[in-house]
């Protein structure tokens, strides 16, 4: 039965976008609240008791129930024929929805954020984040050559998320001589923007006509406000998603990026350590291209214990973790979030349990003695969620834990047994 309730979220948010289209469909009843205030309601007591984090989308059920993470919500407020009436097609719509949010979802925010003036431009990790679009799209490309639909002969829950997903995409920077070598992905997603459910949530939606490009004014400018505003992330994704109506005149009007001078790149506070001798990209490759039976020596004889540390961490809200897909997706979201620190970091995070008793933990190693989040605003996000605890590199103990997380094997302290994993690198 697809649960009814309200839901917190600001204007235009494409995530809670998932919810309230699969709510037009499923005709559950969900209410927006009005009184909702980013960056002030979501901080108040009253809504930490209910949802800790503080994060929205946020859904509190008509029956009393607290539901976080636009995916959980999506899935509450669904039907049978949106989430799948079939294990088989409930397995396929899972794995479309985390499709979205690890293919597409970082390249989408990497190469759009700049644009939008939310984040900094950084020429290599733009060029890589087209390619990464380009290489989900060809994906979705091949999939949908012989379908209409994701999964299944109607619209679910996979074409609702991964939709929704590209909108930014299709909005900013899809320029037609991008898009046109995908012309199934095209008619796929102007066919789910067309449906009248999925119109009652974005309204009329126009395809990109230029590809909007990175402008050092609109970052000041931008990065100005929000300085003014507090400087919570989410507030800047609050104010930007909104599109502005006079947009093509600026663009006409604006000096080109070329002619300004550059901003200057933000400082990595771990830049400003010594180096030591533990060449963390030199392990990385090594980690990647050889069993897991090789790559925990080769760490211990690398490691440069002065100059790095080795970290564990837990999740604190097990109780509050359903479905794996959904713990998963914490990691997703966290590796997203803070993926500047993956010049100094390297980590493996695990799942244990199964749906219904499971929590996530792992191991983080990063330069510095002391713990990397605090350092940087934009890595605060989700570290509070996790009891963090510095590690002997001496200890018998560190080297089991090492042992067993970069291999993937055993169980946690619950006893739960491993299930799934991820590797930040």
């Amino acid at each position: 039965m697809a649960a009814s309730g309200t839901l917190y979220t600001y204007p235009e948010n494409f995530r809670a976008f998932k919810v309230l289209i699969a709510a037009q469909y499923s005709g559950s009843k969900v209410t927006v609240d009005s009184n909702f205030v980013f960056g002030e309601t979501n901080k108040s007591e009253a809504f930490l008791k209910k949802f800790p984090l503080g994060k929205v989308p946020a859904f509190e059920t008509s029956d009393g129930k607290f539901i976080f993470e636009s995916n959980a919500i999506s899935w509450a407020v669904a039907n049978e024929q949106l989430r799948g009436k079939s294990a088989m097609d409930q397995a396929l719509v899972v794995a479309w929805m985390n499709f979205a949010d690890n293919e597409i979802l970082p390249a989408s925010c990497t190469w759009v954020f700049p644009c939008l003036g939310i984040m900094q431009f950084h020429k290599g990790n733009t060029e890589r984040a087209k390619e990464d679009v380009k290489k989900a799209l060809s994906a979705l490309n091949t999939h949908l050559l012989t379908r209409t639909f994701l999964v299944g002969e109607r619209i679910s829950l996979a074409d609702i998320t991964v939709c929704c997903t590209l909108l930014h995409l299709y909005q900013y920077v899809l320029e037609p001589s991008f898009r046109k070598p995908f012309q199934n992905v095209n008619r796929w997603f102007t066919t789910i923007i067309n449906q009248p459910q999925v119109r009652a949530v974005i309204g009329d939606f126009k395809l990109c006509e230029k590809m909007a490009q990175f402008d050092n004014k609109k970052f000041a400018e931008v990065q100005g406000k929000i300085k003014q505003g507090g400087g919570d992330k989410d507030k800047k994704l609050a104010k930007k998603e909104q599109p502005k109506k006079e947009q093509p005149k600026k663009e006409k009007e604006a000096t080109p990026a070329a002619a300004e001078p550059a901003a200057p790149k933000p400082k990595d506070p771990l830049d400003a350590l010594p180096a030591g001798n533990f060449n963390l990209d030199d392990f990385k490759r090594f980690y990647s291209n050889n069993d897991e039976d090789k790559s925990v020596p080769y760490f211990w004889e690398k490691f440069d214990p002065d100059n790095y540390s080795i970290w564990y961490c837990e999740y604190k809200y097990a109780k509050e973790l359903a479905k794996i897909f959904m713990t998963c997706n914490l990691i997703g979201g966290m590796f997203q979030r803070v993926d500047k620190l993956r010049k100094n970091a390297f980590a493996s995070m695990c799942v244990f349990g199964e749906d219904g008793a499971n929590n996530i933990s792992g191991i983080w190693v990063w330069k510095g003695e002391d713990l990397a989040f605090p350092l940087c605003e934009d890595w605060t996000i989700d570290y509070e969620s996790y009891d963090w605890k510095k590690l002997d590199p001496n200890a018998e103990e560190t080297k089991k834990l090492v042992d067993q997380y970069f291999k993937w094997i055993g169980e946690d302290r619950e006893g739960r047994k491993f299930n799934q994993g991820k590797i930040f690198k």
